[in-house]
């Protein structure tokens, strides 16, 4: 087979070891993404794509990285030097899931991928320069869904916006208006809060707009 094309993504601080992404294609018709070009001790070299290798807690079962001190499903404190160790007595913390196993290939995905990098940053110090590397929006920013501030309040949350901020003014039913805040984040349990009451379910129905309170049931309503 042969590498008919190489696409390469340099790294915007040149002071890292991290210097690109790279993918390189086999004969028109085979893709290997997520290669990295790495600078070394002795030089820039290609680093295979590979995965975080982990293992699994004692107490729950839970895979967890090599390096994790506490496990993420239980807590239980783990010992933090678990990886094996290689021939040179580093850490195994990763593991190649495509790579080649002699060295003729090696060298020769070695040769190309740095040929394509050295013509890479020729090429981006020339104007109207673009990126051909597909990273499919990974550095991208998500957007907030608007329809996150038209979906109902729970009866908790209503209730912990109420302790947590002024009384809202009456609406001309009656009701309080709902506060427009987003409702990421996590909603916590307010210490003291008491159970939940028939009458909490109608304001949280009014603030909903699924009901209208009687005048009688008004804000202020009991306050003697």
């Amino acid at each position: 087979m042969e590498i008919t094309e190489v696409r390469i993504k340099l790294m915007e601080d040149p002071q890292e070891r991290l210097q690109a992404f790279c993918s390189i294609t086999f004969d028109h018709c085979f893709v290997i993404r997520d290669l990295k070009i790495i600078e070394g001790t002795r030089g820039s070299f290609v680093a295979m794509p590979s995965r975080k290798l982990t293992d699994r807690c004692p107490c729950c079962g839970t895979k967890n990285q090599l390096r994790a001190c506490f496990c993420s499903q239980c807590g239980a404190k783990l010992n933090d030097d678990r990886a094996s160790r290689d021939t040179e007595g580093r850490s195994r913390l990763y593991a190649d899931i495509a790579h080649p196993i002699n060295a003729r290939c090696r060298e020769q995905i070695q040769a190309r991928v740095m040929q394509a990098f050295a013509e890479e940053q020729v090429k981006a110090t020339l104007p109207g320069y673009v990126c051909t590397y597909d990273d499919y929006g990974e550095d991208g920013f998500a957007t907030l869904d608007d329809s996150e501030l038209a979906e109902p309040i729970t009866e908790r949350e209503f209730r912990g916006r109420t302790l947590r901020m002024d009384s809202p003014e009456p609406s001309s039913a009656g009701a309080p208006q709902p506060m427009p805040v987003p409702r990421s984040g996590p909603h916590f349990p307010v210490p003291g809060l008491p159970r939940e009451s028939s009458r909490d379910h109608d304001w949280v129905a009014a603030a909903n707009g699924d009901r209208e309170l009687s005048p009688d049931e008004g804000f202020g309503t009991g306050v003697m």
